[in-house]
């Protein structure tokens, strides 16, 4: 069977896109939030899939049957994809840089919850992403994806705009509470206490445990409510949707020379900004 043609980037509002998410562009601008709405935000491969699973926990408990019954991505779907959903709060991801958010969450001072991911292991694994999910353009070899990441000509546009952007409104909006991918690595427990005070609520410690075991990496790699493993749109014979979920990949595919190029890049394009990231623990 032929394949699909992998979609073309185009410019959207100044940010880089492909017309799956912007087809139905107003509709999503006139999204009604509602006040306890939860809005999960990232930069695409920036723990998204693990921070929503970690929410939903959190707040729908651990039971078997949900768990076993309904896939992540229907539990928390896609602002863009978003149809009706029953669960109250309503758990909400999206890509989005923050100027494109629709302003009714900000109206309802929704809490959202942003993670962060340092920039050399973002790109690795959205280099990866890109070579197995149909529905993202064609991202070449590795050193031309590295360019175009530089550049920021990805979906969802600018790495460095899309983090800073975030970090910038968080200064303003106390509503915000800002992650990174490498704390949630280092101390899962620590950010899942820091999550559950921010939502306000009170998990037990038997309720934490459980948590903490099943959002555990390889519990969520072998999970198939979690793993991606039926998604028609990812090819894993390409490379596993969930990778490796390590902090410091990019050292197995960044040349001595483009890891100078990107630092040389990262101080320029970061130097009005005070967000730090760690590329190792």
């Amino acid at each position: 069977m032929e394949a699909c043609p992998r979609p073309e980037l185009f410019d959207f509002c100044g940010v880089s896109m492909t017309s799956y998410f912007t087809k139905n562009w107003e509709k999503v601008q006139a999204f009604q939030a509602r006040p306890d709405d939860i809005v999960i935000v990232t930069y695409p491969k920036s723990g998204t899939t693990w921070v929503c699973y970690i929410l939903d926990l959190l707040y729908f408990g651990c039971s078997q049957e949900r768990d076993a019954s309904l896939y992540l991505h229907e539990r928390v779907p896609f602002l863009e994809l978003l149809e009706k959903l029953p669960t109250s709060p309503r758990l909400i991801k999206t890509h989005l840089p923050v100027q494109l958010l629709p302003k009714s969450f900000w109206e309802q001072k929704c809490r959202v919850v942003y993670v962060g991911r340092n920039p050399k292991d973002n790109a690795v694994s959205y280099f990866h992403f890109d070579r197995m999910n149909s529905l993202q353009p064609e991202p070449g070899d590795w050193n031309s994806f590295f360019h175009r990441f530089l550049d920021g000509n990805m979906v969802f546009g600018s790495w460095y705009d899309h983090v800073s952007g975030w970090w910038e409104k968080k200064q303003s909006y106390s509503n915000l509470l800002y992650l990174f991918y490498e704390d949630l690595v280092e101390d899962t427990g620590r950010e899942l206490g820091r999550l559950a005070s921010f939502l306000g609520l009170a998990p037990s410690a038997e309720d934490r445990q459980q948590i903490r075991e099943k959002v555990h990496f390889d519990s969520m790699k072998n999970n198939p409510m979690t793993n991606g493993s039926t998604d028609h749109i990812l090819d894993l014979s390409v490379s596993p949707f969930m990778r490796k979920g390590k902090v410091g990949d990019w050292k197995n595919h960044f040349t001595v020379a483009q890891n100078e190029v990107f630092e040389e890049h990262y101080l320029l394009k970061m130097k009005n900004s005070t967000v730090a990231f760690r590329t190792a623990l």
